[in-house]
């Protein structure tokens, strides 16, 4: 194309086309774009005040990749999942009848009309993920729980023990017969190599794609699904970075498909980058889980400070709902040390420490829970306390909880594990 002048139809400046991007059939004749920034304003509809639906006719402002979709070498734009999926059928011959209901005398046979038309949207959904979005879309009543149904566990610093305390207690809420949703935030992707999965479908196709929550979950135990994260989400914080309120996002994403079940958990990076600004204006709790050691305790502090910017900026009601002491050897003082801090700032709000034991560094790598890999061992029993917090409350499970120092037991698990 090299030596073709032409004039941007977005600002009008004369370039030289050099690129195939800068050179777009449109209604019979062609469009020409000196940049990419030109572009993606043609792309997006903002040359025209908006852009078309070509399903319904409704104007609408771009915001999502899959409102864009390229038909027989055009341009096509779709407002929503359903106009989206309509505008695919008419490209591939489908008749606009057939997107219009069923006639009403059609439905006399069965007096529960609504129950009778729900399986056949239930399926239809999402094919591949037939148990996942019938798990949605069919109703049921939540159990009622004392601890928060939205659980960010965070934070700042790294090594504390997040994704394990994640996974161990997801998997217990779902051992208990609760519906759970787990959403990895985290791009290392640690929730899926734990629990020994891999999607094609992740974090990224949700927020940025606007693919729906239940078409992105899988299930991978019984009342467990999992929304995975990978490195994708890099590029995920471009896209946030450049909306408007951008700390929204994953709640406006994911709060439809969480009605649908008993907890979601959300395992967070450590740092405070906007995806975790995002989980926490999500959440309606925090769980801290902390090392015992110093450096672990002076992270508190930020998580702290974290949560007061979001209450007041970000104008989010979200509170620590409980600490949690990982990695605890009786036998070293300075852990002793931490519990009896964290007990004195913190109260009732400080969990029951988990016991340092090598069997839950060794779960993972054969894509096990504690409770599936090592339940008799004290770090599973000390899960099952929190997992009891959550449903029961802290005042049921505290009285029962054994002290801080009663890990004789543990400590020889560590020894000869």
């Amino acid at each position: 194309m090299a030596g073709m002048n032409e004039s941007c139809s977005v600002c009008g400046k004369g370039f030289e086309v050099q690129f195939r991007y800068q050179m777009e059939e449109q209604n019979g004749g062609f469009a020409f774009f000196c940049s990419t920034e030109c572009n993606g304003k043609s792309v997006r509809g903002e040359v025209d005040g908006g852009a078309t639906c070509d399903a319904c006719s409704k104007r609408f402002t771009v915001d999502l990749v899959s409102q864009v979709l390229k038909v027989n070498g055009q341009r096509r734009y779709a407002c929503g999942d359903e106009c989206r999926a309509q505008v695919l059928a008419e490209a591939g011959g489908a008749k606009l009848a057939s997107f219009m209901g069923p006639i009403a005398t059609a439905t006399p046979t069965t007096p529960a009309t609504p129950t009778s038309h729900a399986p056949p949207v239930a399926t239809a959904s999402a094919a591949p993920q037939a148990s996942v979005s019938a798990t949605i879309t069919l109703p049921r009543a939540r159990r009622e729980i004392q601890g928060p149904r939205r659980l960010a566990i965070f934070n700042h610093k790294g090594g504390t023990g997040k994704t394990t305390t994640t996974v161990s207690i997801a998997a217990g809420l779902a051992e208990r017969g609760l519906k759970v949703l787990l959403v990895d935030t985290d791009s290392q992707g640690n929730v899926g190599v734990s629990l020994n999965v891999k999607t094609e479908r992740s974090l990224y196709h949700v927020l940025v794609m606007g693919l729906k929550a239940q078409d992105a979950a899988v299930q991978v135990r019984p009342n467990l699904d999992l929304i995975c994260a990978n490195e994708t989400l890099a590029a995920a914080e471009l896209y946030l970075a450049g909306r408007q309120n951008r700390d929204r996002v994953l709640r406006d994403r994911l709060i439809a498909a969480s009605d649908a079940y008993d907890v979601v958990l959300v395992d967070c990076s450590p740092s405070l980058s906007l995806m975790n600004q995002n989980a926490l204006v999500f959440a309606d709790g925090i769980l801290v889980p902390v090392a015992c050691d110093f450096l672990s305790l002076v992270g508190v502090r930020q998580v702290i400070k974290t949560v007061k910017n979001v209450n007041a900026l970000l104008h989010h009601p979200v509170q620590i709902w409980g600490v949690l002491p990982t990695f605890y050897d009786a036998r070293a003082r300075i852990c002793r040390d931490a519990v009896d801090t964290l007990k004195q700032h913190f109260g009732e709000r400080c969990l029951a420490p988990i016991r340092a034991t090598m069997k839950i560094k060794e779960a993972p790598a054969q894509g096990r829970t504690i409770f599936e890999y090592a339940g008799t061992s004290n770090a599973a029993t000390d899960y099952w306390r929190v997992v009891d917090a959550l449903i029961d409350g802290h005042d049921a499970v505290s009285a029962a909880a054994p002290s801080a120092g009663a890990s004789d037991d543990d400590q020889q698990d560590a020894l000869t594990a």
